[in-house]
């Protein structure tokens, strides 16, 4: 197989953050979304079985938000960590061609 004449392009760290960013934005937002499912679900069994009027607001408070919250921050450091790391060895892949196309 020939040899490419195509310049080997270095890896751009400028797209990283905004990357970081819109992968928590995504998986915090669908966490509360399916956190304050279940946590509506849960609220309105209790009330049922309890007999009482149930308290929806109360799944935002203390149930969607705090999940939310703890898994946006944990897909804040984890995609952080993957970025880095997919950046990392995007760079030395390419100083690797550079070098064995000399």
């Amino acid at each position: 197989m020939p040899p490419s004449n195509n310049p080997v392009r270095q890896p751009n760290w400028h797209a990283i953050p905004a990357r970081i960013l819109l992968i928590t934005f995504l998986l915090t937002l669908l966490s509360f979304a399916v956190s304050l499912l279940l946590g509506i679900v849960g609220i309105l069994i209790a009330a049922r079985l309890r007999g009482i009027h149930p308290n929806l607001p109360t799944a935002y408070r203390h149930i969607a938000f705090p999940v939310a919250a703890v898994v946006g921050a944990i897909a804040l450091i984890s995609a952080s960590v993957t970025e880095i790391r997919h950046h990392r060895q995007a760079k030395a892949l390419a100083q690797i061609e550079r070098i064995s196309r000399v």
